[in-house]
């Protein structure tokens, strides 16, 4: 396989990996439950935060002097098979 098409595959299944909301992540049932919060982590929220389809995602975004700062959003919640 060429080098540039090697290089573009290899993005696509990055691209694919890191826009996939939650995959394999089990939920929390509140924010306090999560511990030890690491940057680049991704923790599921369901504390009915946010609207009927959706589930809260908490991030954590950068490192401070005050530990790792967190942000939060709603996601698409998979459907569970």
């Amino acid at each position: 396989m060429p080098r540039v098409e090697l290089v573009a595959l290899i993005g696509a299944v990055a691209l694919v990996a890191t826009t996939h909301p939650a995959s394999a992540q089990q939920a929390v049932m509140r924010e306090a439950d999560i511990v030890d919060l690491r940057v680049g982590q991704r923790v599921l929220v369901d504390d009915g935060s946010c609207p009927a389809g959706q589930i809260k995602q908490v991030i954590g975004a950068r490192l401070s002097q005050n530990g790792v700062v967190r942000t939060q959003s709603c996601v698409q919640r998979l459907a569970k098979k």
